[in-house]
């Protein structure tokens, strides 16, 4: 018999072999990783989380606030400065 006829149904039927006992024992791993039936604690930590995340983003929102009412003030109060003046204000700080 040529060794070609024996050497590949050999390394199929092993490859085979191999891919069917790493899935069995993978099955057998993820059997033995049961959840727990109590999701009670995990509902309550998202939960808590969630309100958390939503009482950040409405205190970021009132920082947004802050600074949108703090620069609408400065812009009112200051006084309106002709083009020059402005532009020798930037070229010399010290002034």
């Amino acid at each position: 018999m040529l060794p070609e006829l024996v050497a590949i149904p050999v390394f199929f039927i092993l490859s085979t072999a191999v891919v069917i006992m790493r899935r069995w024992q993978h099955k057998e791993k993820m059997a033995g990783l049961n959840p727990s039936t109590d999701t009670r604690a995990l509902d309550d930590r998202l939960a808590r989380m969630e309100q958390s995340i939503e009482a950040m983003a409405i205190e970021m929102e009132r920082v947004g606030e802050g600074q949108r009412f703090v620069t609408k003030l400065l812009a009112e109060r200051a006084p309106a400065l002709p083009n020059d003046q402005v532009e020798a204000k930037l070229s010399n700080p010290s002034h």
